[in-house]
């Protein structure tokens, strides 16, 4: 669960996410790992929405390179 953010894709990152999700729900954790499994939550909500916005980047550049309209809608409940 200590993978290095930046060397996570999208996908994997995901999981690792609904994993701590899934034990923090559980409620049966100390409180310290607790802590430390919000944290690492965090870091990996912020490691996809920060993928997420990459990919919205490219798709956007793809877009003008075709003369289409450009601009996305951002992707929610992240």
């Amino acid at each position: 669960m200590t993978a290095d953010l930046s060397a996570m894709s999208f996908e994997e990152a995901m999981a690792e996410l609904e994993k701590v999700v899934t034990q923090l729900e559980k409620g049966d954790v100390a409180l310290e790992q607790s802590i430390a499994l919000y944290e690492r939550g965090a870091a990996l909500k912020a490691h996809c929405a920060e993928k997420l916005r990459q990919a919205e980047e490219k798709v956007e550049l793809i877009r003008a390179q075709e003369g289409r309209a450009v601009g996305t809608t951002p992707a929610e409940g992240l």
